[in-house]
């Protein structure tokens, strides 16, 4: 994909070694400048790790290096001052989700791109491939008009990004009503590793309904163990007025009469005396391709495909290409998660206002 991209880091968190294990997996379409790591002793584990520079302030960076763009990866609190910051300087900036922690947060970022600001945020779960290729699928007519989703698949603007795009919605009034539950659960795997003792923890899920002014409905649903529990899986399901997907099946009208049912089916190498390398190509539903992996060869896992996708899109963004995932999408999807939470809180529903970046 895309031309090289050259780009500097701000952050040398978790979020920070998936950028590090992409460049260093593609070293011919992503190269690291440097990074801004303010703790010395971590800085020099990274350098030690990675091989890469690092720099104690954004200004050491900038006197030193050369890049396209910036990734901001640092908490929500912060990165709203680093965003402000490469726009003065007139620096293309790649944001971790969300941008801003509040709706005053957002607001103040979209007059910073009013300004000028050139800002794209790092929202990865629409390019994941089996994401990629349901909305591909939907994208092909062959469901119909679409009517409803239910996600439950990642937390607050991650699954609301994906919601809008299933539906296909904008940035119109929404009615949300919401609710959450807590129940036990055997614990599994942390960001550290597999469990080494059994534990049971509280799982809290949230679930809502969205209403949305163009007559379409989402159902969001999701418990923040999902992401690495062995025991809760992930769940999407689309409808439309010709079938539906739910999961990684299709039920489809080829016309009134004849009902079809398809599976997604993902088509990797390396597999069953293949020897070209251990990597997905793409997926196909029947016999035809909705998503072909653009990075063939590549032994990255889906997660750090679809992040590689983001980054390759800020390089065409930062060359002068139009935006991929920009400010206002990100801050409606970010917005409806807090809505989502205040009616999780107040018990009653609320109804969403237009907001500027509309």
């Amino acid at each position: 994909m895309g031309q090289m991209a050259r780009f500097g880091i701000i952050g040398g968190g978790f979020r920070t070694q998936a950028f590090l294990r992409i460049a260093q997996e593609l070293p011919g379409q992503f190269q690291i400048s440097g990074l801004v790591v303010r703790d010395e002793a971590k800085g020099q584990a990274i350098e030690q790790q990675w091989k890469v520079r690092t720099y104690r302030t954004l200004e050491a960076l900038l006197e030193k290096e050369q890049q396209d763009f910036m990734v901001v990866s640092v908490a929500r609190t912060v990165a709203p001052d680093f965003l402000f910051e490469l726009a003065e300087r007139g620096i293309p900036a790649l944001t971790e989700t969300p941008p801003a922690s509040d709706l005053e947060g957002l607001l103040k970022l979209h007059e910073l791109t009013l300004r000028g600001a050139r800002i794209q945020i790092a929202e990865q779960y629409h390019h994941q491939p089996l994401h990629a290729a349901r909305l591909a699928f939907i994208q092909s007519g062959r469901l119909g008009t679409i009517s409803d989703a239910y996600v439950s698949t990642a937390h607050d603007y991650h699954g609301i990004n994906l919601m809008r795009r299933l539906l296909g919605i904008g940035y119109g009034s929404v009615r949300v009503r919401a609710m959450s539950f807590e129940s036990p659960l055997i614990g599994g795997p942390t960001r550290s590793g597999p469990p080494t003792e059994e534990t049971v923890i509280t799982a809290q899920r949230s679930m809502a309904w969205l209403e949305f002014e163009e007559g379409k409905l989402g159902v969001y649903d999701f418990s923040n163990e999902q992401y690495r529990s062995w025991v809760r899986s992930s769940t999407v399901t689309v409808r439309g007025d010709r079938g539906e997907i739910v999961d990684q099946r299709v039920n489809v009208l080829a016309d009134y009469a004849t009902p079809q049912h398809l599976d997604f089916k993902r088509i990797n190498k390396g597999e069953n005396n293949n020897l070209e390398g251990y990597f997905l190509q793409g997926i196909m539903v029947g016999d035809q391709w909705l998503y072909h992996n653009p990075f063939l060869g590549a032994r990255l896992n889906d997660d750090e495909i679809a992040i590689a996708v983001c980054l390759s899109k800020m390089g065409e963004y930062a060359a002068g290409a139009a935006s991929s995932y920009g400010l206002p999408e990100a801050s409606q999807d970010h917005y409806l998660g807090l809505m989502i939470k205040q009616a999780i809180t107040t018990g009653e529903t609320v109804t969403t206002e237009r907001q500027p970046w509309a």
